[in-house]
């Protein structure tokens, strides 16, 4: 039973590109569907980068605000390891 899939104009268009270029690069008449279900296939074999895709993109921050950033840090001298960190936290 097929079911239609809203789109917009652009991301129809670049189907129905895509669609052509599959036909004369193989030769083989495709449907938008095959086109889709192969889409749904491939995305579904590599979720986690699908899932990722949809994640909040992170820009890394400009030279001048990790100047700033490093700015407030201060050497104590002091070598710290992680016995020292576990004896401030937990006593």
């Amino acid at each position: 039973m097929a079911t239609s899939v809203k789109m917009d104009d652009d991301t129809k268009s670049r189907l129905e590109r895509l669609q052509a270029e599959i036909r004369l690069e193989t030769g083989a008449r495709v449907t938008q569907q095959e086109i889709l279900a192969r889409l749904v296939e491939y995305a579904i074999e590599s979720k986690a980068d699908l899932i990722d895709s949809f994640r909040e993109k992170r820009v890394p921050i400009s030279d001048t605000e990790r100047e700033s950033f490093h700015e407030g840090m201060v050497s104590s001298g002091t070598t710290t390891n992680e016995d020292d960190i576990d004896d401030v936290l937990y006593g």
